[in-house]
């Protein structure tokens, strides 16, 4: 396997990352939260300030940016951490059981109630509830929730006595919550109590300086688990996953180590470009056309972002807005090719 947390230097003479001197690379928060860029490190500030309180906390990003990671290490931050804390999974259960699920119900509530039940609130009194895909749930279980937002009370299904609840509720979704409600099919109401504390995680694509920390760091986990070792990582291979798009995000990333770690001959660790360009045409475009050429065209697909946006880097019409890759990034491909960007900010003065 690969040696302890490493800082990665490129050896241009046999084209692998070498292990060298020792860099941080796991947040104090969550040894699964792996990374060290900027939009990171603001979440993770985020997440710090608000873990200590009782707050209620909603998670936002796209599927498979680590929402429960996230929500787990403000959990274990919390005043609450000795308490339970309990997933739901909002779209996994039908409409018709998610109040029961919730809430709980008494005996003879509905056909099949032979006891009474109880839900998963009162599962996680004194501690907290994480209620994943909260964007999923029907209308009328939300009114139901509101009320426990509000009061910190419900009742059960087949019930009129109010149960009193003493939790921390943290949401998450991968909807558009405020579109939602414009369009009818989540509370207004609801979605006010849920942003008392917002925290949007960002993509992989916009924090790829993070890839060769997270890479190392799966391929030492995939890799014991299969009883593997590796000394090294391909230099390519870091290159051409730092350039895709991972429509998938963190999900997908580990999806092709672990192909890639059981697939991987000799002690060097590389990954095959065309597991990436096998993706669904929904994700098409410059992203995906820098990440299946890499090797013969990323030059020629940077050189023509530059072109197009007249050398500018950054900002919404930017080269790097319109490869879909983060400012930084595009900084550092320009650098090691070596494109001087001067020359297209003065094909625009001609």
């Amino acid at each position: 396997m690969l040696s302890a947390p490493t800082q990665d230097v490129i050896d241009d003479t046999n084209g692998v990352f070498q292990n060298r001197e020792p860099v941080p690379r796991r947040s104090a928060l969550s040894h699964e939260i792996v990374g060290d860029s900027p939009v990171l490190k603001s979440v993770l500030q985020q997440v710090s300030l608000v873990a200590p309180t009782d707050a209620t906390v909603l998670i936002l990003g796209e599927t498979g940016t680590g929402k429960e990671l996230v929500a787990r290490a403000i959990y274990a931050r919390s005043k609450r951490s000795a308490r339970p804390f309990i997933r739901v999974n909002c779209a996994a259960i039908p409409p018709s059981l998610i109040a029961s699920e919730l809430f709980g119900h008494e005996k003879g509530a509905f056909t099949g109630a032979l006891q009474r039940r109880l839900g998963r609130f009162e599962a996680a009194h004194g501690g907290t509830i994480f209620l994943d895909e909260i964007g999923e749930l029907p209308m009328e279980t939300q009114v139901a929730l509101l009320r426990v937002l509000q009061e910190r009370e419900f009742e059960r299904v087949g019930s009129s006595h109010p149960v009193s609840v003493d939790v921390r509720i943290i949401a998450a979704t991968n909807r558009d919550l405020k579109a939602a409600v414009s369009a009818g099919t989540f509370r207004q109401d609801m979605f006010f109590r849920l942003n008392v504390f917002p925290i949007r995680l960002p993509a992989l694509r916009e924090r790829a300086d993070d890839i060769p920390l997270l890479v190392e760091h799966l391929v030492e986990r995939y890799s014991r688990n299969v009883g593997r070792s590796f000394s090294a990582i391909d230099k390519a291979t870091l290159a051409m996953l730092q350039a895709y798009s991972w429509p998938g995000n963190i999900r997908e990333l580990q999806n092709v180590i672990e192909r890639a770690v059981i697939l991987s001959e000799g002690d060097t660790f590389s990954v095959d470009d065309t597991w990436l360009s096998s993706v669904s045409s929904q994700f098409t475009g410059p992203m995906d056309r820098l990440s299946t050429s890499l090797a013969d065209r990323e030059r020629e697909i940077i050189e023509a972002a530059l072109a197009d946006s007249r050398g500018r880097i950054s900002g919404p019409s930017g080269a790097a807005a319109k490869l879909g890759i983060p400012r930084q990034t595009l900084d550092s491909k320009i650098a090691h090719l070596q494109i001087s960007k001067n020359q297209f900010k003065v094909q625009e003065a001609r």
